[in-house]
């Protein structure tokens, strides 16, 4: 319960130690500015806030009566500071902080004397090289924190000061002596590790009230001399644990008292807690327990001697005497005297004022905040529902602000009621207060309709992989479908999306939704929404899935699948599944759904009969196009670029027979992130035949490609074709960037009497160079590059389409030697593409060359023709107008196969 006197006692305590305040001045004198900072700050000046004083030296010698020195906080003042001038009864002289709250002003290890003043007030002040209080009356020290440097007290007072108060200071020792009268120390904590914190000599009337003071040696309050009529109460006294034992002479002891200051001294509500050598000296005589004290001098019987310091605090709760002098009303961080509910009132008369320099508060842990209807239409009555959490149930006033402009509602009750007069996105916050003003907040979303139909409308958008997280898992063809466009007066409870191919999901709440489609194409999406009305909306439009433009990422060459190990050849009919990592960790390639078309080297080898290998996406329809072409018994390789199946597979099937199909790995694309396409007119890089000679077996050739010719020296990857002559035994060649990292993959399949050639897309080697390698024989080989990769500089980037066949010459007419054959079917913002392009029914040996329409040939070849057999090759090569050009050497006439796997738009 809280006593009705409980107030009457602590203002009255608050008046003993304050005073009956003075008639107010007629006129405030202006205030004076210390800025150390300040560029226009002089000691020469007026001290206006415009030009401040550099010093607080400075303004403590031209300071008047009523006048108030506000000192700027954050650079330390290094000075030591003289106060000895005074101010008049009602009219202080002040010093006080100017800056944040709880800022404080430093003199760093300096010194501040008050010396022959009165009627000064000093406020907010750390310094580290003590204070000295000497022949000066009526004298505030407010919230000073210091820590001495040098051994000694940290705070004086004496040469016969009177009425000087030291209250809610952080203070390593006191020292009052000399004769000061009257001095008051209220709600301060002070420590000291050796030395006796607190030494009263020869200083009558101190008033010791509500201070913790924690000590290791020594005797925590010490009165000796002339300090008679002294008043010791409400106090904390806390023995830190000390290792080893104090000094004999010395000891430890909570309080002392000499028999001359015992006389007309009061001591009471005090709680002494810890291990002590002698808990009181009084009058010369220890007394070691509470009640043998009490029962000796009459005074202490209220006093609490505890054994520990851990758990002594619960004893000070409520239970001081709040009308003993001295009493502050407000605690040694500004918090005011408050009721712990908790507690029964044990203190005098019952009052709840608590020992020390702390108040224990009614915390605010925090607080939740409920709307009953946060998604309503305008008209609707809402109630908020605050529930907070306190470290009691003691009375709180809450503060409720519906976002809205209307006036915040001020309440006991933690629940009030609203109805918002229009349509808004609007935050309700609750602000919680106690009884001492401490406070926590919540907020809570209210989304307020115009009031109608419920209508349903979405928006879409092709949902991608982002720069940020390139690993996401996010499978091609994945659009968004987004329904919280819809008009919605209610909350919706049920989104129900179908995708318009037979896939169908429900939600429960207005968010977006996606799917990964298996092929591109124009889709009917239909959305259903359901609101908590019982009320339905559908409506239905379509959305187009496509490929994304994307940048290349090269990784180092690695198998995925060599049926060959397994020994299960592919069988026509039939198709073989690939799935394709495209991030590789330390332990090995994971896959990850981000990229949308892979980049492969596929060998067929083994084949039962002449056959071709198709490869497409996985859950597509298998197109009429073709990517490696074999004879039986033979072995052929292709690079191939295909789209990735939203499942992460890509499909390859042989058109006949069965043979085993090896399949490397080299490279994907994905969008925003990679590298761009920077497409150039073939030239030629290398021929073994003119420079170096053939490659032997087991042998490697380093080969520049940075900084030659069209290729820039920061490239970062190269598209090339390669092309093997003269081989004089079956083999294969590997093109990769370093030439101590060689793969277990292979790009190319050479054989006796057969020039063979295909497009190989290498990274570039730490030297701007990469490196062949021939496993067989010898064999001459041939570089053409028709492309770099680079991650700045402008460039293009890549669309996947579903594999298509642009042209077939046999259902046209056959290339004759020397002519040239156009291919369209490419959009016009095309400026390359990666075509399959394969010669059949050819006469003579010789060779294609393909290059973007309306520009000059060369004399690189984009594939080698032979008599008898079917050659494809991967084609990168750029693109005039939506077409491609192919030629055809002198050699003999072929039939032109072109099949279209994507095209370069720049980015």
């Amino acid at each position: 319960m809280r006593p009705t006197r409980a107030a009457v006692l602590l203002t009255a305590g608050l008046v003993t130690l304050l005073g009956v305040p003075s008639a107010a001045a007629a006129e405030t004198p202006p205030t004076l500015y210390v800025n150390n900072n300040s560029s226009s700050c002089s000691d020469g000046g007026s001290g206006s806030q415009a030009a401040p004083f550099c010093t607080i030296s400075a303004a403590a010698q031209a300071v008047t009566p009523g006048q108030t020195v506000r000192i700027k906080t954050g650079k330390t003042y290094a000075e030591a500071v003289t106060i000895d001038r005074s101010g008049a009864p009602g009219k202080p002289i002040s010093f006080v902080a100017d800056g944040p709250a709880g800022s404080l002003v430093s003199l760093g290890n300096q010194t501040l004397t008050i010396s022959g003043a009165s009627h000064v007030m000093v406020r907010e002040l750390h310094l580290n090289g003590g204070i000295r209080v000497t022949r000066s009356a009526d004298i505030e020290l407010d919230r000073i924190k210091g820590f001495a440097t040098n051994a000694g007290e940290d705070l004086v007072i004496g040469d016969a000061s009177t009425d000087v108060r030291v209250t809610r200071g952080l203070l390593p020792g006191v020292r009052i002596e000399g004769g000061a009268q009257r001095t008051v120390l209220s709600r301060n904590e002070i420590h000291a590790d050796s030395e006796g914190p607190l030494v009263v000599a020869d200083a009558p009337a101190t008033v010791i009230t509500n201070n913790t003071i924690q000590f290791g040696c020594g005797t925590a309050v010490s009165l000796s001399g002339s300090s008679s009529g002294s008043a010791v109460f409400n106090n904390l006294i806390g023995a830190r644990p000390h290792t080893g034992t104090c000094d004999p002479a010395r000891g430890r002891a909570a309080l002392g008292v000499s028999q001359s200051a015992a006389a007309g001294t009061r001591a009471d509500y005090n709680l002494l807690a810890g291990s002590f050598q002698t808990v009181y000296s009084w009058g010369g005589t220890a007394h070691q327990d509470q009640a043998a004290f009490h029962a000796a001098t009459g005074q202490g019987g209220h006093d609490i001697v505890h054994p520990t310091t851990e758990d002594a605090y619960k004893k000070a709760v409520d239970s001081a005497d709040a009308t003993a002098p001295g009493v502050l009303l407000t605690d040694i961080r500004g918090y005011p005297v408050v009721d712990d509910l908790r507690v029964p009132n044990t203190g005098k008369d019952g009052g709840y004022l608590d020992r020390g320099s702390r108040e224990g508060q009614n915390w605010l842990e925090g607080v939740r905040l409920e709307l009953d209807q946060p998604w309503a239409p305008a008209g609707t009555a809402v109630k908020a529902t605050a529930t907070a959490v306190s470290a009691w149930s003691g009375p709180l006033t809450y503060r409720f602000d519906f976002g809205d402009g209307s006036a915040p509602v001020l309440t006991d009750e933690r629940t009030a009621t609203h109805v918002y007069s229009s349509p808004c996105e609007c935050t309700a916050t609750v602000t919680v207060y106690n009884e001492a003003k401490l406070q926590t907040a919540a907020g809570a979303k209210a989304k307020v309709t115009a009031p109608g139909p419920l209508t349903a409308g979405f928006t879409s958008q092709p949902f991608l992989p982002t720069a940020e997280d390139p690993r996401a898992y996010v499978a091609p063809l994945t659009v968004e479908v987004d329904p919280r466009s819809a008009v919605a007066p209610w909350p919706v409870q049920q989104v129900d999306v179908d995708f318009g191919d037979g896939a169908h999901e429900r939600v429960s709440a207005l968010e977006p939704v996606r799917h990964a489609y298996a092929q591109p194409g124009d889709y009917k999406v239909t959305v259903t929404l359901k609101d908590a009305k019982g009320a339905t909306s559908t409506v239905s439009r379509t959305v187009q899935a496509a490929y994304a433009a994307s940048g290349y990422v090269p990784v180092h060459p690695h198998r995925v699948l060599d049926t060959r190990l397994s020994h299960s050849p592919v069988q026509a009919g039939t198709a073989a599944q690939v799935a394709v990592p495209v991030v590789y960790y330390s332990s090995g390639p994971h896959h990850t759904g981000g990229a949308t078309a892979a980049v492969l080297n596929v060998t067929v080898t083994g084949a039962t009969q002449d056959t071709h290998l198709n490869v497409w996406p996985s859950g597509q329809q298998r197109p009429a196009t073709s990517n490696v072409n074999v004879r039986a018994g033979g072995t052929s390789s292709n690079t191939v670029t295909v789209p990735i199946g939203s499942d992460g597979k890509i499909l390859a099937q042989l058109n006949s027979g069965q043979g085993h199909v090896v399949v490397d790995f080299v490279g994907y694309y994905q969008p925003n992130t990679g590298k761009r396409f920077h497409p150039v007119t073939p030239t030629r890089l290398a021929d073994t035949r003119t420079t170096g000679g053939a490659l032997g077996a087991g042998k490697t050739r380093t080969v520049k490609v940075a900084g030659v010719r069209s290729i820039p020296p920061d490239a970062q990857a190269v598209a090339l074709n390669l092309t093997a002559t003269g081989a004089t035994t079956d083999t294969h060649v590997i093109a990769y960037p370093e030439a101590d990292k060689r793969p277990a993959t292979s790009n190319l399949n050479p054989e006796p009497g057969k020039d063979k050639s295909n497009q190989v897309i290498v990274p570039v080697g730490p030297d701007g160079t990469i490196t062949l390698y021939n496993n067989a024989g010898s064999t001459d080989l041939v570089l053409d590059v028709v492309g770099y990769y680079h991650e700045w500089g402008g460039g293009a980037l890549f669309t996947p389409v579903v594999p298509k066949r642009l042209a077939d010459t046999r259902t046209t007419g056959k290339l004759a030697p020397g002519a040239t054959t156009t291919v369209a079917g490419l959009p016009a913002n095309a400026v390359g593409a990666a075509l399959n392009v394969t010669a059949t029914e050819t006469t003579s040996p010789g060779f294609l060359t393909v290059h973007g329409y309306g520009t000059a040939r060369t004399d690189a070849s984009s594939l080698n023709t032979r008599p008898g057999e079917t050659v494809p090759n991967h084609v990168t090569t750029p693109v005039g107008d939506g077409k491609v050009s192919i030629w055809n050497s002198w050699s003999g006439s072929n039939h032109v196969i072109t099949d279209v796997f994507g095209y370069f738009t720049q980015g």
